[in-house]
């Protein structure tokens, strides 16, 4: 038996997976407040303005022992099962410990060998299990769109629906690491006018990368941003982007090199090659490595930020790492807290914080 097993067809999901996305957006969000967290398009400019608050607030309050303590006990009550069957670092032990901070109690499966999928159970029904014991699910799954279908299925089909949140789903969406994008980038222009009126290049495989697909949509959210694509022909960013761009007036031109763009850029965000969606070794035969080295940095605004999401290859010199614009690290560091403030707003423990969470600040 293979390592993912049949998918069930439930009543009405092809109905509803065929809406548009402004059609199916209403079922996950719950009395004004979301609930499950799915597509980048779920966040408008008012949301990621109260996210990037309370995660600085957050972050102030974990510095001593008496606001860790505190935090701990906001979720103490509940569960959270992490359910990811594809390869994570990062998105997984971000979200792990940003549970822990929370004092959500956490599972895990990180193969579906060491469950009862070995035996033939679907994905679906092994969710609607995991619902019956926790209170939470953050998921990453290979599948594009199955995140978004276990979600229609608790909210439709469960006598006890849990929030979802999407951790990444093939090569489609990973909002989560949009957020932590954005609050990098706000905190990286703070004293600039924030991000609105910047110059944001994303260089490398954009056409197979989810994490560029999920910052490009928040960008609708910004006033007078311009986004560079760099990226060889065969892996430009695809045309479903380029459509919703437009039809936001968002300004983006294409770019077949990386030394075209680093002159404008306000932020680079460089990307790895996604070879493990290769079909026929298409990566090493059409692509040319995009890698920014420590001779490109003279070539850059001195106020340049310069992001990854991580994983790297040779993408990113070493060298560059000392470079004061590099942000790839705080980036990374930065997924764990704003994880944390996503799922107290999830939970609405967020006015809390906000609301007593004051007097722990120094």
């Amino acid at each position: 038996m293979g390592k993912y097993t049949f998918e069930q067809d439930f009543e009405g999901w092809k109905e509803f997976s065929a809406l548009p996305i402004h059609e199916r957006l209403p079922l996950f969000f719950r009395e004004g407040r979301i609930y499950d967290v799915l597509f980048s398009q779920q966040f408008d400019r008012a949301f990621l303005d109260a996210l990037y608050v309370l995660t600085n607030r957050i972050r102030r309050i974990a510095k001593s022992r008496e606001g860790m303590l505190w935090l701990h006990g906001l979720h103490a009550h509940q569960r959270a099962m992490l359910y990811f069957v594809q390869p994570s670092t990062r998105t997984f032990l971000s979200f792990l410990n940003a549970c822990h901070i929370l004092g959500f109690h956490t599972s895990e499966i990180r193969d579906p060998q060491t469950s009862s999928e070995i035996k033939g159970e679907s994905p679906e029904d092994s969710i609607r299990t995991f619902s019956s014991y926790v209170d939470l699910i953050i998921m990453r799954h290979p599948k594009e769109g199955f995140a978004e279908k276990t979600a229609w299925l608790l909210n439709v089909f469960s006598d006890r629906p849990v929030p979802v949140i999407n951790a990444g789903s093939g090569r489609d969406q990973h909002p989560t690491q949009a957020l932590l994008d954005v609050y990098t980038l706000q905190r990286s222009f703070e004293d600039r006018g924030g991000i609105d009126g910047k110059v944001i290049a994303m260089v490398g495989d954009l056409k197979r990368g989810r994490t560029v697909r999920s910052l490009s949509y928040l960008m609708k959210n910004y006033r007078e941003v311009r986004i560079l694509y760099a990226a060889p022909p065969a892996f430009q960013i695809g045309e479903d982007i380029k459509e919703f761009l437009c039809s936001q007036g968002i300004s983006f031109e294409e770019h077949d090199s990386l030394e075209s763009v680093l002159p404008e850029a306000d932020a680079v965000y460089m990307t790895r090659i996604q070879d493990e969606h290769d079909v026929q070794g298409e990566s090493q035969s059409e692509y040319a490595e995009f890698s920014l080295r420590r001779e490109h940095l003279e070539r850059m605004k001195p106020t340049a930020v310069i992001m990854h999401p991580l994983p790297r290859r040779g993408e990113i010199d070493v060298m560059v790492d000392k470079d004061p614009r590099a942000m790839y690290w705080r980036q990374e560091r930065n997924g764990m807290w704003t994880r944390c403030a996503l799922i107290s707003m999830i939970f609405g423990s967020d006015e809390t914080i906000l609301e007593e969470g004051e007097r722990f600040l120094r």
